[in-house]
């Protein structure tokens, strides 16, 4: 019975091998800080890089004949979307891109419906023989006033791009997130007015 009490005391006060067990016990939550530190770190160099290639790209495109030689498409929406690709994919590993490119008559317009220059009742939303400004000229009203592409002299052009790529560590198995990042940057631009602006049609259907 007195060697077991001793035994006993002996145990009690004995450390060695407590820092392994405490570093056992903290290395899985502090790997997953680590990890989960990196990859939002990742994540905004990703989304900064994107969004500095995007601004490069739309203060290039401004003028009447942009440069995109270098470029691979038949159009220059084509060769703009290809000169963001290749600039973000030495960065963004296995990505894959949406790009839009829609013009404005001014920027007022990006994100609204199109310009009502009559409004019968007075209701404040478009109705059947209201006239609005119909800024994409497809001779109906919209809710998005938005014409797809370039658009021309001094109109303003609104760039939304997408990235859509792996995470670079494998944090999805370990918190219950998505495999994937999706990135976004957006910037509008107006073209320089190397022409006379051509201003919207008023319809009235």
């Amino acid at each position: 019975m007195r060697i077991g009490k001793t035994l006993s005391r002996r145990l009690s006060r004995d450390e060695r091998g407590m820092a392994a067990t405490e570093f056992g016990l903290l290395v899985v939550p502090l790997m997953i800080v680590l990890l989960g530190a990196f990859d939002l770190g990742y994540q905004s160099y990703v989304r900064a890089q994107l969004q500095g290639v995007l601004n490069d790209v739309a203060r290039t495109a401004v003028v009447e004949t942009p440069d995109f030689s270098g470029y691979a498409g038949s159009t220059t929406e084509e060769r703009i979307e290809n000169a963001i690709k290749d600039r973000v994919n030495n960065i963004a590993r296995n990505a894959t891109f949406t790009i839009e490119q829609t013009s404005f008559y001014e920027f007022s317009g990006v994100g609204n419906a199109e310009k009502l220059l009559t409004d019968h009742n007075d209701n404040g939303e478009y109705d059947a023989g209201d006239c609005f400004e119909d800024i994409n000229r497809n001779g109906a009203f919209d809710v998005d006033a938005g014409a797809a592409g370039q658009g021309g002299a001094d109109d303003v052009v609104f760039y939304e791009v997408t990235v859509t790529m792996p995470r670079i560590v494998p944090m999805a198995s370990l918190i219950g997130i998505s495999d994937n990042y999706t990135i976004n940057a957006r910037t509008a631009v107006r073209n320089q007015p190397y022409d006379d602006q051509n201003p919207p049609p008023t319809v009235c259907v």
